[in-house]
C-alpha cells in the first residue's frame, strides 16, 4: 500500500479500503490453513485462528474465552486504543497486534480463519459484514447492530457468505432459556400473551447534554478511528470506553445493552420474531426547578415501552412484552409473598404470564422459576432441547466447535438468523423512544417489516439506517 492511500489523521479516507474488500471477497478463495504454510498454522481441522477487534473490556474477557476452549488460537489483535489492549497483548504475545481493523482485514484476511468483534455498537455491523466478505466466521457482540437496517443486512449476509456467526448473548446458551420452552411446551403455564422484561440499566450517564468542555485525546488513541460510522465530533472526557453507551451516535442505550440478554428467552419460549407496533414513555430530566429538559443526542433516563408481536405457531394470538429500564419494574405477581425475592439480584428479570400460570428468571435466563416457586420442584416436562455443555460459558467454545465444523455442520444458540430478528425489535422499540425527541411521542408506531419502516410517523424513519461518514461507508 503506498503512502498516500493510508488514513490521514484527520480522518480523510486512503483508497477506500470498503470497496477494494468487496472486490477481494469475489475473488477470495478459503485456502485450508496447512496449505498456506509458515507461522506454524494448524490445520482448520485441529484449531481456529481468530482475530479479535476489540481487545479490551468485555473483548478482553470473549478473547479469553475463545482461547480457553483449548481449540482457538488468538492469532490478531486489534484494537483503536493502545491502553485497552495492553492486557490482551500481554495474555497473548504471539498474537500480532493491528490498530486499524481495515488494514487486518486487507492485508492480514488469509492468515485467520474467523473475527471477535467487541467494539463499541456502532462499529459492529461495519466490521462484521467485510469479514463476512472474506469469509470469516463472525462473533459480534450484543446488540448485533446499531440500526435495524444493518441488522437485516448482517442476518442475510450470514446465508449469503455462508459463515457460522454467533451473537455475544451467552445467556442463549444457558440451560434455563431451554428449560422455560420445555415448561411452555409442557402446557404448565398455558398460553402466554404477556411477557414483561426489565433491568437497572442504565448504570452509565444517560438524559444528559454533551459535554461543552473539550479534552485533548490521549496519544494511545486513535479517536477518528474509534468514531469509524458515527458522526465526527470533538473528543470529550470519560466518554471512552464505557459512558459511550447512553448516546444515540454511539450506543443503543439500556435495551441495547440487556435486551439481548432478557428478551431472548421471549423468542425462543414462543417464537416471536419482527415487532408489530410499539410505543413507549421516557422519563425526563429537570434542567431547572421548572423546566424539564430535552436532549435528543442522549438516551433517557427511564423507558417504559410496550411491544406487539404477532400470533406464532406457538401462541394462540398477539403477544405484548413490555420493557422497562431504568429501575422501573412490574407490579410483584400475586404467587409471590411481600417479601419473597424476585428477578435477579442485578435487577434484572424476564417474567411470562400464561393463561394457566406465570415463570420468571433472572439474566441470562438463570433461576428459571415456575409460579407458585413450589410448583418448580415438582415440574415434569420432557426434555427437548438440548443442553449446551458449560451453559453460558459454553457460548464462546460453541462457536469455536461450529467454525471448525464449518457451516451448516452444527448448530449455535444464536445465530444471525436468531440474533438479527432478535435486535430489530429492540431496535425498533429505541425508535419509539428516539420518537419522543420527534414530537412523536404519544403515538403507536406501526411497523411494515418488509419494507423495513414506520408507516404513521415517518419523521422516525431517519434512525432506521444512519448516513455514514466518508471512509466509513457500509454497502450492501
Amino acid at each position: 500500500m503506498t503512502e498516500k492511500n493510508k488514513t490521514t489523521n484527520n480522518g480523510t479516507s486512503r483508497r477506500d479500503f470498503l470497496k477494494s474488500a468487496s472486490m477481494a471477497a469475489a475473488g477470495f478463495m478459503i485456502v485450508p490453513r496447512h496449505v498456506l504454510g509458515g507461522r506454524g498454522f494448524i490445520a482448520p481441522s485441529d484449531m481456529l485462528n481468530v482475530a479479535g477487534i476489540g481487545a479490551g473490556g468485555k473483548g478482553q474477557s470473549d478473547i479469553a474465552a475463545f482461547a480457553k476452549s483449548g481449540k482457538a488460537n488468538i492469532a490478531y489483535l486489534c484494537d483503536v486504543d493502545d491502553r485497552r489492549a495492553a492486557a490482551s497483548r500481554a495474555s497473548f504475545p504471539k498474537a500480532k497486534y493491528i490498530k486499524d481493523w481495515r488494514d487486518l482485514l486487507e492485508k492480514e484476511h488469509k492468515n485467520f480463519d474467523a473475527v471477535s468483534v467487541s467494539t463499541p455498537d456502532h462499529n459492529h455491523a461495519i466490521i462484521a459484514y467485510h469479514a463476512m466478505q472474506l469469509g470469516k466466521h463472525v462473533y459480534v457482540q450484543k446488540p448485533l447492530t446499531h440500526d435495524i437496517w444493518e441488522a437485516r443486512l448482517l442476518t442475510e449476509a450470514a446465508k449469503k457468505f455462508k459463515v457460522v456467526t454467533q451473537m455475544g448473548n451467552q445467556g442463549a446458551s444457558n440451560d434455563g432459556t431451554r428449560l422455560m420452552a420445555e415448561w411452555y411446551d409442557a402446557d404448565l403455564i398455558g398460553d402466554v400473551h404477556t411477557v414483561y422484561c426489565w433491568t437497572n440499566r442504565p448504570v452509565w450517564p444517560q438524559g444528559i447534554q454533551w459535554p461543552t468542555n473539550k479534552s485533548e485525546v490521549p496519544k494511545e488513541l486513535d479517536w477518528d478511528l474509534w468514531q469509524g460510522t458515527a458522526p465526527r465530533k470533538e473528543y470529550v472526557d470519560k466518554l471512552v470506553p464505557f459512558n459511550w453507551r447512553g448516546w444515540w451516535d454511539y450506543g443503543t442505550g439500556a435495551l441495547g445493552d440487556m435486551g439481548c440478554h432478557l428478551v431472548e428467552a421471549p423468542f425462543r419460549v414462543l417464537g416471536i420474531q419482527y415487532v408489530k407496533d410499539v410505543q413507549a414513555s421516557v422519563g425526563s430530566v429537570y434542567v431547572d426547578e421548572f423546566k424539564k429538559g430535552v436532549f435528543p443526542e442522549s438516551c433517557p433516563p427511564s423507558s417504559h415501552i410496550t411491544l406487539t408481536f404477532p400470533k406464532t405457531n406457538k401462541t394462540k394470538g398477539d403477544v405484548t412484552l413490555h420493557w422497562m429500564d431504568g429501575g422501573i419494574q412490574p407490579e410483584r405477581p400475586d404467587e409471590l409473598g411481600p417479601s419473597e425475592p424476585w428477578g435477579g439480584e442485578e435487577g434484572n428479570g424476564t417474567l411470562f404470564i400464561g393463561t394457566k400460570g406465570k415463570m420468571f428468571a433472572s439474566t441470562y435466563s438463570d433461576a428459571a422459576t415456575l409460579l407458585p416457586k413450589e410448583r418448580t420442584k415438582d415440574a415434569k416436562a420432557p426434555q427437548k432441547y438440548k443442553r449446551v455443555p458449560g451453559g453460558a460459558n459454553g457460548h464462546y467454545a460453541q462457536w469455536v466447535e461450529a467454525c471448525i465444523a464449518g457451516y451448516g455442520k452444527m448448530e449455535v444458540s444464536s445465530p444471525f438468523e436468531v440474533a438479527g430478528p432478535l435486535t430489530e425489535a429492540l431496535l425498533m422499540a429505541n425508535l419509539a423512544v428516539r420518537g419522543h425527541d420527534l414530537k412523536g411521542g404519544a403515538l403507536k408506531y406501526t411497523w411494515d417489516n418488509k419494507a423495513m419502516k414506520v408507516t404513521n410517523f415517518d419523521a422516525v424513519n431517519k434512525y432506521v439506517k444512519r448516513e455514514y461518514p466518508a471512509g466509513f461507508e457500509l454497502k450492501a
